[in-house]
Protein backbone atom coordinates (compact mmCIF):
# COMPACT_ATOMS: atom_id res chain seq x y z
CA UNK A 1 0.00 0.00 0.00
CA UNK A 2 1.25 3.64 -0.68
CA UNK A 3 2.31 6.28 1.80
CA UNK A 4 -0.68 8.27 0.94
CA UNK A 5 -2.71 5.09 0.99
CA UNK A 6 -1.70 4.41 4.62
CA UNK A 7 -2.15 7.46 5.42
CA UNK A 8 -5.58 7.50 4.51
CA UNK A 9 -6.58 4.19 6.14
CA UNK A 10 -5.33 5.71 9.62
CA UNK A 11 -6.80 9.15 8.94
CA UNK A 12 -10.13 8.46 6.74
CA UNK A 13 -12.39 8.02 9.69
CA UNK A 14 -12.01 12.12 10.30
CA UNK A 15 -13.96 14.07 8.34
CA UNK A 16 -12.33 16.41 5.92
CA UNK A 17 -14.47 19.41 7.55
CA UNK A 18 -13.84 22.85 9.10
CA UNK A 19 -15.60 21.49 11.73
CA UNK A 20 -13.60 18.48 12.88
CA UNK A 21 -10.97 20.36 12.68
CA UNK A 22 -12.00 22.91 15.29
CA UNK A 23 -13.00 19.73 17.02
CA UNK A 24 -9.46 18.51 16.54
CA UNK A 25 -7.39 21.69 17.63
CA UNK A 26 -9.88 22.12 20.83
CA UNK A 27 -9.34 18.37 21.90
CA UNK A 28 -5.66 18.90 21.52
CA UNK A 29 -5.37 22.00 23.44
CA UNK A 30 -7.40 20.30 26.12
CA UNK A 31 -4.55 17.16 25.94
CA UNK A 32 -1.67 19.29 26.33
CA UNK A 33 -1.97 20.40 30.65
CA UNK A 34 -1.82 16.54 31.33
CA UNK A 35 1.97 15.99 30.32
CA UNK A 36 2.54 19.90 32.15
CA UNK A 37 0.66 17.62 35.03
CA UNK A 38 2.70 14.69 35.03
CA UNK A 39 5.82 16.58 34.77
CA UNK A 40 5.20 18.53 38.02
CA UNK A 41 3.93 15.35 39.87
CA UNK A 42 7.62 14.17 38.73
CA UNK A 43 9.60 17.02 40.24
CA UNK A 44 9.05 15.44 43.50
CA UNK A 45 11.60 12.86 42.70
CA UNK A 46 14.00 13.77 39.50
CA UNK A 47 15.43 17.49 38.34
CA UNK A 48 13.56 19.08 35.94
CA UNK A 49 15.87 18.71 33.12
CA UNK A 50 15.95 14.68 33.49
CA UNK A 51 12.39 14.90 33.43
CA UNK A 52 12.51 16.93 29.96
CA UNK A 53 15.44 14.29 29.26
CA UNK A 54 13.19 11.16 29.10
CA UNK A 55 9.76 13.56 27.57
CA UNK A 56 12.13 14.11 24.46
CA UNK A 57 12.91 10.70 24.16
CA UNK A 58 9.83 8.90 24.64
CA UNK A 59 8.19 11.69 22.58
CA UNK A 60 11.07 10.88 19.82
CA UNK A 61 10.35 7.30 19.78
CA UNK A 62 6.09 7.02 19.26
CA UNK A 63 6.91 9.96 17.24
CA UNK A 64 9.17 8.02 14.68
CA UNK A 65 6.84 5.28 15.40
CA UNK A 66 3.94 7.39 13.80
CA UNK A 67 6.00 8.33 11.03
CA UNK A 68 6.77 4.84 9.69
CA UNK A 69 3.38 4.01 9.90
CA UNK A 70 1.94 6.35 8.53
CA UNK A 71 4.87 6.96 5.46
CA UNK A 72 6.28 3.50 5.61
CA UNK A 73 9.57 5.07 5.60
CA UNK A 74 11.97 6.60 8.07
CA UNK A 75 12.26 10.20 8.23
CA UNK A 76 15.98 10.55 7.11
CA UNK A 77 15.63 14.59 6.64
CA UNK A 78 14.70 14.32 10.50
CA UNK A 79 19.03 14.74 10.89
CA UNK A 80 19.11 17.67 9.00
CA UNK A 81 21.51 20.28 10.87
CA UNK A 82 18.93 23.18 10.54
CA UNK A 83 17.20 21.13 12.98
CA UNK A 84 19.65 21.37 15.69
CA UNK A 85 18.29 25.02 16.56
CA UNK A 86 15.14 23.54 17.16
CA UNK A 87 16.29 20.94 19.24
CA UNK A 88 18.06 23.67 21.28
CA UNK A 89 15.08 25.89 21.61
CA UNK A 90 12.66 23.31 22.25
CA UNK A 91 14.74 22.00 24.81
CA UNK A 92 15.29 25.54 26.69
CA UNK A 93 11.36 25.82 26.29
CA UNK A 94 10.50 22.67 28.25
CA UNK A 95 13.24 23.09 30.77
CA UNK A 96 12.23 26.88 31.79
CA UNK A 97 8.17 25.58 32.20
CA UNK A 98 9.20 22.47 34.21
CA UNK A 99 11.47 24.02 36.47
CA UNK A 100 8.49 26.72 36.70
CA UNK A 101 6.05 23.93 37.66
CA UNK A 102 8.36 23.00 40.79
CA UNK A 103 7.12 26.08 42.79
CA UNK A 104 4.21 27.51 40.87
CA UNK A 105 0.64 27.03 39.79
CA UNK A 106 0.84 25.46 36.65
CA UNK A 107 -2.21 27.97 35.17
CA UNK A 108 0.26 30.91 36.30
CA UNK A 109 3.36 29.48 34.67
CA UNK A 110 1.38 28.88 31.74
CA UNK A 111 -0.46 32.39 31.30
CA UNK A 112 2.72 33.91 31.45
CA UNK A 113 4.06 31.31 28.98
CA UNK A 114 0.89 32.73 26.71
CA UNK A 115 2.47 35.84 25.86
CA UNK A 116 3.94 33.51 23.03
CA UNK A 117 2.38 34.64 20.22
CA UNK A 118 2.97 38.13 21.23
CA UNK A 119 6.83 37.74 21.13
CA UNK A 120 6.59 35.65 17.54
CA UNK A 121 4.83 39.03 16.20
CA UNK A 122 8.07 41.05 16.87
CA UNK A 123 10.41 38.26 16.08
CA UNK A 124 8.17 37.81 13.12
CA UNK A 125 8.18 41.83 11.87
CA UNK A 126 12.59 42.13 13.20
CA UNK A 127 13.60 38.38 11.56
CA UNK A 128 11.18 37.22 8.59
CA UNK A 129 10.66 40.75 7.69
CA UNK A 130 7.04 40.37 7.99
CA UNK A 131 4.79 43.72 7.90
CA UNK A 132 3.39 44.81 11.43
CA UNK A 133 1.61 47.74 11.84
CA UNK A 134 1.57 49.92 14.59
CA UNK A 135 -1.89 48.58 16.07
CA UNK A 136 -0.03 44.98 16.68
CA UNK A 137 2.85 46.53 18.25
CA UNK A 138 0.25 48.45 20.39
CA UNK A 139 -1.61 45.02 21.22
CA UNK A 140 2.08 43.38 21.81
CA UNK A 141 3.19 45.87 24.38
CA UNK A 142 -1.00 45.93 26.36
CA UNK A 143 0.03 41.93 26.22
CA UNK A 144 3.41 42.26 27.68
CA UNK A 145 2.42 44.31 30.27
CA UNK A 146 -0.57 41.82 31.55
CA UNK A 147 2.21 39.17 32.14
CA UNK A 148 3.97 41.97 34.29
CA UNK A 149 0.12 42.15 36.10
CA UNK A 150 0.79 38.43 36.60
CA UNK A 151 4.24 38.54 37.18
CA UNK A 152 4.76 40.75 40.32
CA UNK A 153 2.98 39.01 42.82
CA UNK A 154 4.51 35.77 41.94
CA UNK A 155 7.77 36.98 42.05
CA UNK A 156 7.93 38.13 45.53
CA UNK A 157 6.77 34.71 46.00
CA UNK A 158 8.81 32.32 43.59
CA UNK A 159 11.15 34.61 42.85
CA UNK A 160 13.55 33.92 40.00
CA UNK A 161 11.02 31.24 38.93
CA UNK A 162 8.26 33.46 38.00
CA UNK A 163 10.48 34.99 34.87
CA UNK A 164 11.11 30.99 33.27
CA UNK A 165 7.75 30.78 31.65
CA UNK A 166 8.80 34.10 30.02
CA UNK A 167 12.06 32.60 29.23
CA UNK A 168 9.87 29.53 27.91
CA UNK A 169 7.77 31.69 25.94
CA UNK A 170 10.68 33.43 24.39
CA UNK A 171 12.49 30.03 23.31
CA UNK A 172 9.11 28.10 21.95
CA UNK A 173 8.83 31.59 19.68
CA UNK A 174 12.04 31.24 18.38
CA UNK A 175 11.58 27.82 17.69
CA UNK A 176 8.13 28.58 16.01
CA UNK A 177 10.33 31.23 13.83
CA UNK A 178 12.57 27.91 12.52
CA UNK A 179 9.58 25.72 11.81
CA UNK A 180 8.13 28.40 9.55
CA UNK A 181 11.49 29.09 8.21
CA UNK A 182 12.17 24.69 7.67
CA UNK A 183 8.31 24.13 6.69
CA UNK A 184 9.04 24.86 2.72
CA UNK A 185 11.49 21.89 2.75
CA UNK A 186 10.48 18.97 5.62
CA UNK A 187 7.15 18.07 6.34
CA UNK A 188 5.49 18.55 9.92
CA UNK A 189 6.73 14.65 11.15
CA UNK A 190 10.23 15.23 10.10
CA UNK A 191 10.36 18.75 12.21
CA UNK A 192 8.95 17.11 15.08
CA UNK A 193 11.02 13.89 14.91
CA UNK A 194 14.53 16.20 14.37
CA UNK A 195 13.86 18.83 16.91
CA UNK A 196 12.94 15.71 19.52
CA UNK A 197 16.41 13.61 18.16
CA UNK A 198 18.35 17.31 18.86
CA UNK A 199 16.70 18.04 21.81
CA UNK A 200 17.02 14.68 23.44
CA UNK A 201 21.38 14.37 22.41
CA UNK A 202 21.40 17.95 23.85
CA UNK A 203 19.83 17.19 26.89
CA UNK A 204 21.86 14.06 27.18
CA UNK A 205 25.07 15.55 27.14
CA UNK A 206 24.01 17.87 29.50
CA UNK A 207 23.00 15.52 32.11
CA UNK A 208 26.02 13.58 31.57
CA UNK A 209 28.14 16.63 32.54
CA UNK A 210 26.24 17.57 35.03
CA UNK A 211 26.49 13.85 36.32
CA UNK A 212 30.24 14.40 36.31
CA UNK A 213 30.32 16.85 38.23
CA UNK A 214 27.65 16.48 40.69
CA UNK A 215 25.02 18.07 39.96
CA UNK A 216 22.93 15.41 38.59
CA UNK A 217 22.38 11.45 39.59
CA UNK A 218 21.19 9.01 37.31
CA UNK A 219 21.17 6.68 40.54
CA UNK A 220 17.70 9.06 41.56
CA UNK A 221 16.01 6.66 38.26
CA UNK A 222 16.23 3.62 40.20
CA UNK A 223 15.08 4.99 43.55
CA UNK A 224 11.58 5.43 41.31
CA UNK A 225 10.92 2.58 39.14
CA UNK A 226 7.22 3.90 38.95
CA UNK A 227 8.19 7.39 36.79
CA UNK A 228 8.49 5.44 33.77
CA UNK A 229 4.66 5.05 33.18
CA UNK A 230 4.63 8.50 33.27
CA UNK A 231 6.85 9.02 30.21
CA UNK A 232 5.24 6.26 28.13
CA UNK A 233 2.22 8.42 29.10
CA UNK A 234 3.74 11.69 27.78
CA UNK A 235 5.16 10.80 25.05
CA UNK A 236 1.96 8.82 23.71
CA UNK A 237 0.27 12.24 24.24
CA UNK A 238 2.68 14.28 22.46
CA UNK A 239 2.56 11.95 19.32
CA UNK A 240 -1.20 12.08 19.42
CA UNK A 241 -1.74 16.18 20.15
CA UNK A 242 0.75 16.69 17.24
CA UNK A 243 -1.05 14.53 14.93
CA UNK A 244 -4.35 15.80 16.08
CA UNK A 245 -2.95 19.50 16.04
CA UNK A 246 -1.66 18.67 12.36
CA UNK A 247 -4.58 17.13 10.95
CA UNK A 248 -6.87 20.41 12.17
CA UNK A 249 -4.15 22.49 9.95
CA UNK A 250 -5.06 20.27 6.95
CA UNK A 251 -8.70 21.56 7.41
CA UNK A 252 -8.99 24.68 8.52
CA UNK A 253 -6.52 27.80 8.00
CA UNK A 254 -3.46 28.57 10.60
CA UNK A 255 -4.91 32.10 11.31
CA UNK A 256 -8.55 31.24 12.20
CA UNK A 257 -7.04 28.58 14.50
CA UNK A 258 -4.51 30.29 16.56
CA UNK A 259 -6.49 31.49 18.89
CA UNK A 260 -8.01 28.07 20.27
CA UNK A 261 -4.29 28.01 21.95
CA UNK A 262 -5.20 29.77 24.54
CA UNK A 263 -7.96 26.60 25.57
CA UNK A 264 -4.84 25.27 27.14
CA UNK A 265 -4.84 27.67 30.24
CA UNK A 266 -8.36 26.55 30.50
CA UNK A 267 -7.16 23.01 30.62
CA UNK A 268 -4.07 23.57 33.19
CA UNK A 269 -6.59 26.08 35.26
CA UNK A 270 -8.61 22.59 35.23
CA UNK A 271 -5.71 20.21 35.86
CA UNK A 272 -4.16 22.28 38.44
CA UNK A 273 -7.37 22.19 40.68
CA UNK A 274 -8.33 18.90 40.38
CA UNK A 275 -4.52 17.62 40.61
CA UNK A 276 -3.19 19.87 43.13
CA UNK A 277 -5.92 22.24 44.19
CA UNK A 278 -4.31 25.42 42.64
CA UNK A 279 -6.51 27.98 41.69
CA UNK A 280 -4.99 31.29 40.28
CA UNK A 281 -6.01 34.34 42.25
CA UNK A 282 -7.32 37.76 41.08
CA UNK A 283 -4.18 39.30 39.59
CA UNK A 284 -3.21 36.18 37.59
CA UNK A 285 -7.18 36.38 35.81
CA UNK A 286 -6.43 39.81 35.40
CA UNK A 287 -2.97 39.95 33.60
CA UNK A 288 -4.49 36.45 32.07
CA UNK A 289 -7.48 38.55 30.77
CA UNK A 290 -4.93 41.02 29.35
CA UNK A 291 -2.63 39.01 27.36
CA UNK A 292 -5.53 36.75 26.34
CA UNK A 293 -7.21 40.02 24.93
CA UNK A 294 -4.20 41.11 23.02
CA UNK A 295 -3.85 37.85 21.46
CA UNK A 296 -6.90 38.11 20.10
CA UNK A 297 -6.84 40.98 18.65
CA UNK A 298 -3.20 40.57 16.97
CA UNK A 299 -4.75 37.20 15.32
CA UNK A 300 -7.77 39.36 14.24
CA UNK A 301 -4.90 42.17 12.66
CA UNK A 302 -3.17 39.22 11.10
CA UNK A 303 -6.35 37.53 9.36
CA UNK A 304 -7.69 41.40 8.02
CA UNK A 305 -4.04 41.61 6.99
CA UNK A 306 -4.24 38.27 4.53
CA UNK A 307 -7.83 38.92 3.46
CA UNK A 308 -6.37 42.40 2.07
CA UNK A 309 -3.63 40.43 0.41
CA UNK A 310 -5.82 37.59 -1.14
CA UNK A 311 -7.92 40.16 -2.37
CA UNK A 312 -4.91 42.27 -3.97
CA UNK A 313 -3.44 39.24 -5.94
CA UNK A 314 -7.29 38.36 -7.14
CA UNK A 315 -7.54 41.67 -7.90
CA UNK A 316 -4.05 42.23 -9.57
CA UNK A 317 -4.77 38.28 -11.45
CA UNK A 318 -8.62 39.63 -13.17
CA UNK A 319 -6.65 42.85 -14.68
CA UNK A 320 -4.51 40.99 -16.37
CA UNK A 321 -5.31 39.92 -20.33
CA UNK A 322 -6.76 37.04 -20.59
CA UNK A 323 -8.05 36.39 -17.32
CA UNK A 324 -11.47 36.90 -15.16
CA UNK A 325 -12.62 37.10 -12.21
CA UNK A 326 -14.71 33.76 -11.17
Amino acid sequence: MSASGTRRRWIGVIPQTKEAGFVLMALAMLLVPMNDVMSKLLTDRIQPVEIAFWRFLFQGVILLAVTVALTGALPRRALAPGLALGGITSAATLVFLISAFTVMPIATAISIFFVEPLILTLLSAWILGEKTGWRRYLAVAVGLAGAVVVIRPSWSTFGVYAILPLGAALAFALNMILIRRLAPRLSGLEIQCGMSFYATLILGAGLTVGAGLGWFSWAALAAHPGIWPYFTLMGALSGISFLMIAEAFRRVPASILAPFQYLEIIGATLMGYLVFGEFPDRLTWLGAAIILASGFYVFHRERRQQARAMAQDVSAGSSEPGKRSE
